[in-house]
């Protein structure tokens, strides 16, 4: 990414370009993010090809005012941070599902960022509802934020921090369970990643009948009071920070697409819709 790409993007989130990369810097940079980007598989429902490349992702994010998921979104995040002089380290994770079952490998995408003041951070803007800011990547006791009360715990120990038997063999002990309110989000695997390494699950994701993102339509961000607001479809929810939620029904294509440009930023031609995406 070049300087210039760099303060488009910057501008994007509404966020100046930082004197040095600061823990303070990261944190204004990832709560900037999550309020101005929002999160949303609209292109698996428009026809639009997903492309994990530099240029694509950026023409995407910057260029169209656009969302997209976490390999978008933390794709391009992860690039701006290096071009700031942060130290980034791409790192793929696998998402629990129902009954506690973990997805696919490269399920997920969310990156370790260093920072010159000497701190180790998780950062994830695509990640839908999760921390509102970086999380110490060090730190195994509970660290309090806005999005919840979370912890990063060895894969196999219990949420007290109790090692279980499993985590001291073999690649296990090189994972993180990503924990929300006591409970599993994704397991993240250390190994660094590049970008290339995520095609395979953007793809299972963008075409598979039993991925929910082909299943089913979504489109949210974080609002300045700590809420979020989301659009599934025609469904309108209005979440508040102590979790109260409001929900509409929109009846018209009209002001289906007002909602994504009022709201999200997003101007479309047409309205997007699961199993339309060629229509």
């Amino acid at each position: 990414m070049e300087s210039v790409q760099a303060d488009a993007y910057l501008r994007r989130i509404g966020a100046e370009r930082p004197a040095l990369p600061t823990a303070d810097a990261l944190r204004e940079l990832h709560l900037r993010h999550l309020l101005t980007v929002p999160f949303e598989n609209l292109s698996i429902h428009l026809g639009e090809e997903i492309l994990l490349e530099e240029k694509r992702l950026l023409d995407k994010l910057v260029g169209a005012r656009r969302g997209g998921f976490c390999y978008e979104l933390n794709g391009a995040f992860g690039a701006l941070l290096a071009e700031l002089g942060f130290e980034v380290t791409l790192l793929a994770a696998r998402v629990y599902g129902e009954e506690g079952r973990l997805g696919i490998p490269f399920d997920h995408l969310a990156l370790r960022v260093g920072t010159s003041d000497g701190g180790d951070w998780l950062v994830d803007v695509g990640f839908g509802a999760n921390s509102h800011y970086p999380l110490a990547f060090g730190e195994r006791g509970e660290q309090v934020d806005p999005g919840g009360t979370f912890r990063l715990v060895e894969a196999g120990a219990d949420p007290a921090g109790v090692r279980g038997g499993a985590a001291g063999s073999g690649d296990l002990a090189l994972d993180l369970d990503v924990l929300r309110d006591g409970t599993p989000q994704y397991r993240l695997e250390l190994r660094p990643r590049v970008l290339e390494d995520c095609v395979s699950g953007a793809w299972w994701h963008s075409t598979s009948p039993v991925s929910h993102f082909t299943r089913s339509l979504v489109c949210s961000r974080l609002t300045d009071d700590g809420g979020r607001i989301t659009l599934s479809g025609r469904k309108l929810t209005i979440t508040a920070a102590d979790g109260t939620k409001v929900g509409s029904d929109l009846a018209t294509d009209e002001e289906v697409l007002e909602v994504y440009r009022e709201r999200f930023g997003i101007v479309l031609e047409r309205v997007p819709a699961v199993g339309r995406a060629d229509s």
